[in-house]
């Protein structure tokens, strides 16, 4: 009996999702965890690319610093679709927007610790709505634990900003891994539409060039 196959063999999969994560963590053990469950090659490129920073200005002056994140060379079509796979797992699930019902439940709850004079309930109402809505980009988790911080912290009624800054702060890892993910993606589809157009290419000059002969 012949041992040859009459199709070659299936590439190995990549390493299964979900991405584990536990906000209860603390922030740099969340965030070594979350990474060194990224495929190998994902962590190679993640490890070799260059860090700049600069400083951000708004109408008010200095805001903050930046960061910028560039991919290294050599990234691949394949690095691409590694990098889209774990992007989506982190946006979908990690990052995924906090449900309707759960933040206004949140904001409407933080806001009793604090309760403002003179403001009747149907204007609490609407100034919840105003938090859901400035508020709306937020995993629930971050939204959770910008409000306990609070709580915890202060003793009195806090702004949307105020509230947003932690926000931003509480998954500010997770944001800026989906960030250089979302690179290495954009640099492998570059690679690949530009190694496309070689190819193309090549059989337009060998043609040119059998009609100089």
């Amino acid at each position: 009996m012949s041992n040859l196959h009459p199709f070659p063999a299936t590439p190995a999969a990549p390493p299964s999702l979900p991405l584990p994560f536990d906000p209860a963590m603390a922030p740099s053990l969340r965030s070594r965890m979350l990474r060194e469950a990224l495929p190998e090659p994902l962590q190679r490129l993640l490890d070799r690319g260059q860090v700049g920073r600069h400083s951000r200005f708004t109408e008010d002056g200095f805001a903050d610093v930046v960061e910028d994140w560039t991919p290294p060379d050599g990234v691949t079509q394949r690095h691409a679709a590694l990098a889209r796979r774990a992007l989506a797992e982190i946006d979908e699930t990690i990052l995924a927007p906090a449900p309707a019902n759960h933040l206004l439940g949140r904001v409407l709850a933080l806001l009793s610790h604090f309760p403002a004079k003179a403001t009747t309930p149907e204007v609490e109402q609407l100034l919840a709505m105003d938090w859901a809505d400035d508020l709306g980009e937020f995993p629930a988790w971050a939204i959770d634990q910008a409000a306990r911080r609070w709580r915890r912290t202060r003793k009195w009624r806090p702004s949307i900003a105020e509230i947003r800054a932690l926000c931003e702060e509480a998954c500010a890892a997770e944001r800026a891994l989906a960030e250089r993910l979302r690179a290495i993606a954009m640099a492998g589809e570059r690679t690949g539409e530009l190694g496309g157009g070689r190819a193309a290419v090549r059989p337009v000059l060998a043609s040119a060039m059998r009609r100089m002969r």
